[in-house]
């Protein structure tokens, strides 16, 4: 079961990497100028609306989240995955520096990774069964 949630939590994170890369190709900018930041409720609205306000002005959905994987504040969570500490949201790393890599860090600052991730954007969520591990798109 353990196994089963953290492939689902990886897909989605996968997902909402692929709609931020997706955005990135069509506005030639990422959607948020953050380097690090939580899947919450203006970031899903500018991602997943037709409404075509804020930096999504063509309104285009680039992400489509299933319910299961909302909260009530519309906040982008990893449902069932962390019964103990509740729905904490997903977080995504963006290199707006253009260095090639992220360094993906947990709510307290902590690097997640061993080392830094490859790549212009990483999405994950905090493993609850390890401390410090996180479960994304990446290894």
């Amino acid at each position: 079961m353990k196994a089963g949630k953290k492939a689902e939590v990886a897909a989605t994170a996968e997902s909402i990497k692929t709609a931020i890369n997706a955005f990135y190709a069509e506005y030639s900018s990422y959607p948020t100028n953050l380097t690090t930041f939580k899947t919450d409720k203006d970031f899903l609205e500018m991602m997943c609306t037709t409404n075509g306000t804020g930096a999504n002005i063509r309104g285009i959905i680039f992400l489509e989240v299933p319910p299961k994987f909302t909260n009530s504040d519309g906040i982008v969570t990893p449902q069932g995955f962390d019964k103990k500490r509740g729905r904490l949201p997903f977080y995504v790393a963006i290199d707006q520096s253009s260095t090639g890599y992220v360094i993906p860090k947990n709510a307290s600052g902590t690097s997640v990774t061993a080392s830094n991730v490859p790549s212009s954007v990483a999405v994950w969520a905090d493993d609850p069964d390890v401390s410090g591990k996180a479960v994304g798109t990446f290894k």
